[in-house]
């Protein structure tokens, strides 16, 4: 059996990248194909480089364009497309060539604080002002907009009365990093 090939497209410093990047190195079904970022300075890139994983560097307005992702994708025989922080739209082009194929996080319980403009340290701040009792991470398909897409699974976990935003951000990304693998991994087993 042939393995599945994974492609990750993240913007930042790499954790959930590089969570599954180790996650799939032993792996029998599945392989990470590349890393791509929009981002030259993004610290993704030197992190997969020294793990042996092809990088691809594309500006935002290849990214916009969205033939290119295509391209770069079907060239490399990628069957599935995993969000790791990566903070541009998907174009239309790349979700119509990968149809339920694509898969983000999300640093809370969607359909609540998603949206464009709703990432990272903004989400946590929000949930935070809402005064929440709980938040967590949702694991979708994309589509065409913002956080909408079909909810594949999500894990909760306490606002706590004294949190911080970095409290709550560091208890959201160890749901991220125990959960995301796992459940790429259940996809993988199913295309």
């Amino acid at each position: 059996m042939q393995k599945k090939r994974i492609a990750i497209f993240a913007s930042g410093n790499g954790t959930n990248a590089m969570n599954l990047i180790h996650f799939f190195e032993s792996s029998k079904e599945a392989e990470i194909g590349f890393v791509l970022s929009n981002r030259t300075e993004a610290g993704v890139l030197v992190k997969a480089k020294s793990e042996g994983i092809e990088v691809v560097v594309v500006s935002n307005e290849l990214v916009q364009e969205g033939d290119s992702l295509v391209a770069i994708c079907k060239e490399r025989g990628i069957d599935l497309i995993v969000l790791a922080g990566f903070l541009r739209k998907i174009p239309d082009q790349l979700i119509r060539n990968y149809p339920n194929k694509i898969v983000n996080i999300h640093p809370a319980l969607l359909p609540n604080y998603g949206g464009k403009g709703m990432y990272g340290d903004y989400v946590h701040q929000a949930v935070l002002a809402a005064g929440e009792s709980e938040s967590g991470i949702s694991i979708h398909l994309v589509n065409e907009h913002f956080d909408e897409g079909k909810l594949l699974a999500q894990f909760n976990c306490p606002v706590k009365s004294n949190d911080t935003l970095e409290s709550l951000r560091q208890r959201v990304q160890e749901l991220e990093h125990r959960h995301y693998a796992e459940v790429i991994n259940e996809i993988v087993k199913t295309i």
